[in-house]
C-alpha cells in the first residue's frame, strides 16, 4: 500500500510531528530520512528490507559506502545526508559534553565516548582530558591500530595531558569485535599508565573500552582502583 493511503497519524513523518520521535521505530526513522520508496515498496518497507539486509541499524549507517549505494532507493545524496546525520550526532554529544559543568552522570560518559568510539572499524585509543573539577578539557584518539591492537604510548598520553594542563583523564580504547572484556595487556598498559601520569599530578579516574552493548569501565568491574 503507498504510505499516502495510510492514516495521518500512522505516518512516519506525521506521527514524528504529532508524537515525538522517540515513540518511531527503527525502520521509521530511517524512512524519515530516505523519504521516498522505490518501484513497488514504501519507504516503511524499504527501511525494514535495509535493516534487515545490514543487521540493524547501526550496521546500515556504518557499513561501506559501495555495500550502501547498491541498494535500491539509496543513491549518493542520501548516502550523503545519512553520513551528515550521523556526524552531526557525534557533534552534539562532543559539544553536550564539553559543556558539561562536571561529570557527574559515568553513563553520559560511556554514552559519549561509545559514540566516538564505537564506529571505528579498526582498534583506536582516546583519552577525555579533564581539569580538576573534572569538567571536560578536550577528546582526543593518540592513537590507531589494526583490527584487534593499538600501540600505546605512554610519553604521548603525558605530553598531551600536559599541553591541555588536565588534572585527570579518562582512558578509552574500542573493541571492533565488540567484546568490551578487557585483556591482561589492557589491564597491564591500564597500570603502567596510571604510575607514569601520578608522576606529573594527574589521576587516571576509569578505562572505559567500548564494544557491543554497554560499555565496560574497568573501574565499576575492579580491574583497576579509580
Amino acid at each position: 500500500m503507498n504510505i499516502r493511503e495510510w492514516p495521518a497519524d500512522e505516518r512516519p513523518r506525521e506521527k514524528l510531528l504529532q508524537r515525538g520521535a522517540a515513540v518511531l521505530s527503527d525502520a521509521e526513522l530511517l524512512a524519515v530520512l530516505l523519504g521516498s520508496g522505490v518501484a513497488g515498496r514504501n519507504v516503511v518497507d524499504l527501511a525494514r528490507g535495509l535493516l534487515r539486509r545490514f543487521g540493524g541499524l547501526r550496521q546500515f549507517l556504518e557499513a561501506e559506502r559501495s555495500a550502501v549505494l547498491s541498494e535500491p532507493g539509496v543513491g549518493p545524496v542520501k548516502y550523503a545526508q545519512l553520513q551528515a546525520l550521523l556526524e552531526i550526532g557525534r557533534r552534539y554529544l562532543d559539544e553536550t559534553i564539553e559543556r558539561a559543568p562536571a561529570l557527574e552522570s559515568p553513563r553520559a560518559v560511556r554514552r559519549y565516548l561509545k559514540s566516538m568510539l564505537r564506529h571505528e572499524p579498526s582498534e583506536v585509543f582516546g583519552c577525555l582530558f579533564l581539569d580538576s573539577k573534572h569538567r571536560p578539557l578536550a577528546f582526543e584518539i593518540l592513537f590507531r591500530g589494526t583490527i584487534d591492537r593499538a600501540s600505546i604510548y605512554p610519553r604521548e598520553v603525558v605530553r598531551r595531558s600536559l599541553l591541555h594542563n588536565a588534572a585527570a583523564l579518562i582512558l578509552c580504547h574500542n573493541h571492533p569485535s565488540g567484546n568490551c572484556e578487557p585483556s591482561q595487556d589492557d589491564v597491564h598498559m591500564t597500570l603502567s599508565l596510571k604510575r607514569g601520569l601520578a608522576m606529573i599530578d594527574v589521576r587516571v579516574l576509569d578505562h572505559v573500552i567500548v564494544g557491543d552493548g554497554e560499555p565496560l569501565s574497568m573501574v565499576e568491574q575492579g580491574w583497576i582502583a579509580g
